[in-house]
């Protein structure tokens, strides 16, 4: 009996169990919307929305800095001029100038240097428009009567359509550069405000700029202090190099090319090299440009043969920059590969015109050197910065009651 009522007890358990259960089949199996799917598209799927996740941020650093573009631009030069004379000023402190003497000696020589350039090539050309204007104008009806009477035999009406083409498109660019001009200083007022806020901005970076620093890696965690700490010390040096480097190879070029220009007989050889100079601080635009204007004040000026040879010297210099200088010199100073650095212009140039593509590249290497260092994991043995140095405030004012600013 006991065995017999244990056994009918069991089937009923079992009967029970199988009534609660779903009812299926071999040929049914249960389904499951996550298992159904490959494991290559949840990986796929995975990865879209960390990517987009990603790209929304940057779209929205990118428009923040677009639309701050007045207060973001002074700021990075005065962030790469500083580059250049913090150096400058710690090695006159190290030989026992007042930091303020140092501070002032440094400022002074940035204004008396970019000023003296500025100057003596405006005047050049101010004195030289008129002739040059004159020049031009006789080249140019040369170039068309060669074009009417030469072997290519065009009508004045053909001509006159090229030229009317050439005018619509000029109008139609000139609408975007305009444009794109006043995006970035709408006005003088606003030209001289970014100038005076660089000004200023170089100054504190040069009495205090260690100081900003700390505060500026106090705001984030404490655990990331220690590689952000790092990393930024890492991106300053690399910049300190870029500047120096640049400030170097754009020497050569100017006096490379303004020196073939003086040989040749070039008028304005001395406003060319201080383009020139300039202009070498942007990458691969502003070689182009500098040199295709070497090369039309000499085919104005001298002639087809003149022109060729400033051709000629042009890229003789560019090509010892981009083969001898750029991989000896600037390699061990951005190391970003060539390809990157047209990418980087090509995009700056893009999103901010001028500007865009002059902090490309100081950009590009600052946040590539800046990511090897937090990749690379150094910092973990490294102390971050006392909590007295990261925690202090910004700017000493009076002192606080107890209780408030905590």
């Amino acid at each position: 009996m006991t065995e017999g009522n244990g056994a009918s007890r069991v089937r009923r358990q079992r009967a029970r169990r199988a009534a609660r259960a779903p009812e299926t089949t071999a040929a049914e199996p249960i389904r499951d919307a996550a298992t159904s799917v490959p494991y290559g598209m949840r990986v796929a799927a995975a990865w879209s929305w960390r990517l987009l996740l990603i790209g929304g941020v940057l779209a929205v650093a990118i428009f923040l800095i677009i639309q701050l573009r007045l207060v973001i631009i002074p700021i990075l030069v005065a962030v790469l001029v500083s580059a250049l004379l913090v150096p400058f000023s710690q090695f006159l402190q190290r030989h026992r100038w007042p930091k303020w003497l140092a501070v002032t000696a440094a400022m002074l020589a940035t204004l008396v240097v970019v000023g003296g350039l500025l100057t003596l090539g405006i005047s050049q050309i101010v004195r030289g428009s008129g002739d040059l204007a004159d020049q031009t104008v006789i080249a140019w009806e040369d170039f068309r009567a060669w074009l009417l009477e030469g072997p290519l035999h065009i009508t004045p009406d053909q001509f006159d359509q090229m030229v009317q083409q050439v005018v619509t498109s000029v109008q139609q660019d000139s609408g975007v550069l305009v444009t794109g001009a006043l995006s970035v200083s709408s006005s003088v007022g606003h030209f001289v405000a970014g100038l005076l806020m660089a000004l200023f901005a170089t100054l504190f970076i040069l009495i205090d700029g260690r100081h900003i620093w700390n505060w500026v890696v106090g705001i984030f965690p404490r655990r990331a202090r220690a590689a952000i700490d790092g990393a930024g010390r890492a991106g300053w040096a690399t910049l300190e190099s870029f500047v120096k480097v640049q400030i170097f190879v754009a020497a050569i070029d100017a006096v490379g090319i303004g020196l073939g220009a003086l040989l040749l007989g070039v008028p304005l050889a001395i406003p060319i090299a201080v383009l020139v100079f300039l202009g070498s601080f942007i990458p691969i635009v502003g070689a182009v440009v500098t040199g295709a204007l070497a090369v039309f004040v000499a085919l104005v000026y001298n002639g087809w043969g003149i022109a060729l040879a400033m051709l000629g010297v042009v890229l003789l210099v560019q090509q010892v920059e981009g083969h001898v200088l750029q991989p000896l010199i600037m390699g061990t100073a951005v190391q970003v590969h060539p390809l990157g650095v047209v990418v980087a212009v090509a995009t700056g140039s893009l999103l901010a015109g001028i500007p865009g593509a002059l902090f490309a590249v100081p950009v590009a290497a600052v946040l590539n050197v800046m990511i090897l260092y937090i990749s690379g994991g150094t910092w973990k043995q490294s102390a971050p910065p006392s909590p007295e140095e990261t925690h202090s405030p910004l700017w000493r004012t009076v002192p606080q009651r107890p209780g408030y600013g905590r």
